[in-house]
């Protein structure tokens, strides 16, 4: 299966450089696969324990030959890559300043994070993903919120293992504390999503963000496959937009937006695009939609 997305600072359809795509395809796309991720592969321990390698000091020899295969511009990252303790390290690196600037548009809304996303302007409920089904109940784990949501509008956005692997607020206000909701680790892969895997059923984190001209967000971070740890570097209270939120560990991921009915018009190239079934992607800091009157 080849992945392919559209680059919104080109405008071409670019093929997507999957990491550890033969693994992926075994895993989802036969029966010894199946047979093998279910006790082991999905797992919490088993993904861990892949982390774990990724910060041990001898991953380091890795870096030069993860940053070639996948086409990452080290040049944006705030150190040399010989100067990363880890392969994890490394992927969880910071931007040099200046690297993702943030628009300052009070009317539009940002996105949290780089990465390959589809908008859902009008969210039925449940919504497919592929072969993926995704019920709001289900992801936030809270009946009586997600009524509030049923009919609003989302955004997903997939992160790769080529991007940067920190997450940021969407605008600013008034965040919560962060729900940790229990679940496995599913890839978030189109390869897996098409499989029919309950991805967003896997270990997640929950924020509510309170903001003036878009209502009260949720912000769904979802881990995955070898993403062992979910990790917040903010504190509760007011945030600005931008601002970083926290980081994903090793492998793949995703991050949900949510904005409740009639509070979000995504922007117009995002909606056509996925119309038609195609990710975009995006940086951290770019305008992905504007506020409606509510």
């Amino acid at each position: 299966m080849t992945v392919q997305y559209r680059n919104r600072r080109t405008g071409e359809l670019e093929t997507e450089r999957v990491f550890e795509g033969g693994a992926l395809r075994f895993l989802y796309g036969s029966l010894a696969g199946r047979l093998l991720r279910e006790p082991l592969v999905a797992s919490a321990l088993f993904s861990r324990l892949y982390g774990w390698l990724q910060r041990r000091p001898a991953s380091r020899r890795k870096i030069p030959e993860f940053i070639r295969s996948l086409g990452i511009d080290a040049g944006e990252a705030e150190r040399a890559p010989g100067e990363y303790a880890s392969l994890d390290d490394f992927f969880t690196r910071r931007l040099k300043p200046g690297s993702r600037p943030v628009d300052r548009d009070p009317e539009r809304l940002v996105a949290p994070a780089d990465g390959r996303i589809r908008v859902f302007p009008r969210l039925p409920d449940p919504w497919r993903i592929k072969r993926s089904r995704v019920r709001l109940d289900e992801l936030i784990r809270d009946r009586g919120l997600a009524e509030r949501y049923d009919g609003g509008s989302a955004a997903l956005i997939r992160l790769a293992a080529a991007d940067y692997h920190r997450f940021h607020f969407p605008d600013s206000g008034v965040a919560s504390e962060p729900r940790r909701i229990g679940g496995r680790l599913h890839s978030v892969h189109p390869i897996a999503l098409d499989a029919g895997a309950p991805s967003f059923e896997n270990q997640r984190t929950l924020t509510r963000l309170e903001t003036e001209r878009f209502g009260a967000l949720l912000q769904v971070e979802v881990g995955a496959l070898v993403v062992g740890t979910i990790e917040q570097t903010f504190e509760a209270g007011p945030v600005d937009r931008g601002q970083e939120k926290g980081l994903f560990r090793f492998g793949g991921s995703a991050i949900v937006l949510l904005a409740e009915p009639g509070r979000l018009r995504f922007d117009e190239d995002l909606v056509r695009e996925s119309a038609n079934g195609v990710e975009t992607l995006v940086r951290m800091g770019e305008s992905i939609g504007r506020s409606v009157a509510s």
